[in-house]
């Protein structure tokens, strides 16, 4: 603890010096920042016209909290933003890597690299609904895709807003719209680890018409770094938007076809808490582990004026997800011998669907006394359906040694197990809330909202079938927040918000429990100028009867750890802090152990780091030759974290170091930019998750890799 209150002094001491160097910078320099002028986003119809969301680095506003575009120092609550200049720069390929550029996060069981698994503030898991796309929840396992603009994420209680989650926050992938202005992209990778992609982005006006189109294609085929299997990867998605006098009308389809390996990583020692001796490319599996599927994603977006200050907002999606895997899974290690036990398993049928549906109206009004009220009305309706039919358990035996591995030695299997078979899970939600954020004065606003959500969740498996979760209920959700200016650059917040989620488990019988209940105090401070965006937050949160998962006898059993709970520290820095000079700067100090539990008191959460931190610097060269120069650099660092509930076994920290340099010239008259990227530039070994339950799945990071681009405009 003593070493964690010294660095949460350091640094609070380095944001108030980088606030204030940023403050008197950006006023010196002006707009003057080429890549600012270069990388500036504007968003119309959802906000003032031509209002700007980002500038380069910097994120100026957010939609996450209001429901519409809302300059982040005026939220109540800490909102991180992943600009498309940032995913652009470091060569962003997968959510997680996103997200090396936000606080407080760590990557929870992500079954084997097949999904999206984000711990926030402490709390997450994979398919937890907290993943968002253009605000709704889709059946799509993992988010990031070439059609993504830019990555936000809303720290702390969201239920207020958007219904069922989990209190550490949201993520919110925000997607390519079509424009009213002609452009195009072409792009191509290579990898040092054999294979590349390349990627079309064309947008722009249908002449004749109030229509605009956007097309995204994207085809990816590369070698697994580990010592087999491949990642391939194809993306189609068009998208049409129409413009009248008042009204807008976007209409999206996205089609993804994907196939990539199914690794649950290498082996922790509980005794020493140090990975099994082998090579980090050796994988303890067969060539069929393989995951295969396919995504499809359709939906309408309406947002009609409704003059003076309102408007309404509709938003709908239909999401389906298909696929199907063969494993050998690890069920136990002689760590004497170096023998596996292994099991030939495997999904046959798994398809997932998401309907997701939004309705907002916001305005503002002034009252008899004459504050003036933004208002939010909305109501929303959600469903997803899980279905598994034919669950694959084989034979076991081991014949496989770490040390000296044979492979083939464990044929895949299609036994079918009936107990395990036709795993459903159905969950249907219907809300209705509002919002009122209200200006006492010209430096004090208030915000109170409330959320009255219904549900109802079955989920069960086996044949026969054994209906495992029956529940239905409704509740009540609470929001309040206020902001305070200090000066126009400066603010301060406070807030309080409330969370539940219906307990539910298809792998094993729990029965009716009571739904997991979150409630969250955050205070902090936020700067925003005209070159940077900063906020330190502290924030308590305590979550009531949790649910989580253990081994026993090798079956999977849910269990509830009563109350847990998370405090800590963030800061948040992004934008330019200097001429020609962008930087991204973070720190979280995250305490989330057990409260209350009969076995689990003062435990660790699992996959939860005490501290993470991320720095990332890019310098703008200006002119050189013919064209413009820029380089960054940058590490993140992620402190141990419990491998398991009981705190059996850790994994250990690391700080990972990556680099970029880009060019933009003119090639054949064509805008070109020539970028080199350096991924894990010291060829750090590190384990960036475990699949919470036991020692036998620890996720391996990525060792260094060059990936060279050409992206050409057009």
């Amino acid at each position: 603890m003593a070493k964690g209150r010294v660095a949460l002094l350091v640094c609070a001491a380095q944001a108030a010096w980088i606030g204030g160097a940023v403050t008197q910078g950006a006023r010196a320099q002006g707009a003057s920042d080429p890549i600012i002028a270069l990388d500036e986003i504007s968003v119309a119809g959802s906000s003032p016209e031509g209002a700007v969301v980002a500038r380069g680095y910097q994120p100026v506003r957010s939609s996450l909290v209001n429901g519409t575009e809302t300059p982040i120092i005026k939220i109540p609550q800490a909102v991180s933003v992943v600009t498309e200049q940032v995913l652009r720069d470091q060569q962003v390929r997968t959510l997680d890597q996103a997200l090396y550029n936000v606080p407080g996060i760590t990557q929870a069981n992500t079954l084997g690299g097949t999904q999206d698994a984000v711990l926030r503030r402490g709390f997450g898991d994979n398919r937890d609904g907290s993943i968002l796309r253009d605000g709704l929840r889709t059946a799509v396992p993992r988010s990031f895709l070439p059609t993504t603009e830019r990555v936000e994420v809303l720290k702390g209680p969201a239920s207020a807003l958007y219904g069922i989650l989990d209190p550490g926050g949201l993520v919110n992938i925000v997607t390519k719209k079509p424009r009213f202005e002609q452009a195009g992209v072409f792009e191509t990778t290579g990898s040092s680890f054999s294979g590349g992609s390349a990627s079309l982005d064309l947008t722009g006006p249908i002449a004749g018409t109030d229509l605009a189109y956007r097309f995204v294609a994207e085809h990816r085929n590369e070698e697994y770094w580990r010592n087999f299997g491949t990642q391939n990867q194809q993306v189609l998605a068009p998208s049409l938007t129409w413009r009248g006098d008042s009204t807008t009308v976007r209409l999206f389809y996205e089609f993804s076809h994907y196939k990539a390996p199914f690794d649950r990583g290498t082996i922790i020692y509980p005794g020493t808490h140090k990975p099994v001796p082998v090579p980090r490319d050796r994988r303890f599996d067969e060539r069929y582990n393989i995951t295969a599927g396919e995504n499809h994603v359709a939906g309408i977006e309406v947002n009609q004026d409704l003059g003076e200050t309102w408007k309404l907002d509709f938003n709908y999606a239909y999401s389906h997800n298909f696929y199907q895997d063969d494993q050998a899974r690890v069920t136990a290690f002689n760590a004497r011998t170096g023998q596996l036990t292994r099991r030939a398993d495997a999904t046959q049928d798994s398809n997932f669907d998401v309907h997701a549906a939004r309705l907002d109206l916001t305005g503002k009004v002034e009252d008899p006394l004459g504050l003036t009220h933004e208002l939010l009305f909305g109501a929303s309706y959600d469903s997803s359906d899980v279905l598994r039919t034919d669950l694959i358990r084989g034979p076991t035996n081991t014949r496989f040694n770490i040390f000296a591995p044979v492979y083939g030695t464990l044929p895949a299997s299609r036994a079918v197990s009936a107990a395990d078979s036709d795993q459903t899970e159905r969950i249907e939600t219907a809300a209705v809330y509002a919002q009122d954020t209200v200006a006492i004065t010209e430096q004090l606003s208030l915000v109170g909202g409330l959320r009255y959500q219904d549900f109802s969740q079955q989920a069960g498996k086996g044949r026969p079938f054994n209906l495992n979760t029956d529940v239905s209920g409704g509740r009540v959700v609470p929001r309040v927040g206020a902001v305070y200016l200090l000066t126009p650059e400066t603010s301060v917040y406070a807030a309080y918000s409330e969370t539940f989620r219906p307990n539910s488990s298809i792998a094993s019988y729990i029965g009716a429990l009571p739904p997991e209940t979150g409630a969250a105090m955050e205070v902090g401070v936020k700067v925003q100028t005209g070159g940077i965006t900063a906020t330190a937050a502290f924030y308590d949160i305590t979550k009531n009867n949790v649910l989580y998962t253990e081994l026993v006898n090798g079956i999977s059993v849910s269990k509830s750890a009563g109350r847990v709970g998370s405090r800590g520290f963030e800061i948040d820095i992004a934008g330019q802090i200097a001429d020609d000079w962008s930087v991204i700067a973070t720190y979280a100090y995250t305490d989330a152990v057990v409260l209350a539990d009969p076995l689990l008191t003062g435990k660790r959460l699992t996959n939860v780091a005490p501290q993470t931190a991320s720095l990332w610097l890019t310098h703008d060269f200006g002119i050189v030759w013919d064209g413009r120069l820029r380089a960054g650099a940058g590490a993140r660092y992620v402190g141990y974290r419990p491998g398991d509930a009981a705190n059996s076994f850790k994994l250990p920290d690391y700080a990972v170091m990556d680099a970029f340099i880009a060019y933009d010239t003119v090639v054949a008259s064509l805008p070109t930019t020539l970028q080199l990227n350096i991924r894990n530039l010291l060829d750090t070994t590190y384990y960036t998750s475990s699949i919470g339950t036991n020692n036998l799945g620890v996720a391996v990071g990525e060792p260094f890799q060059v990936l060279a681009s050409a992206r050409i405009s057009f």
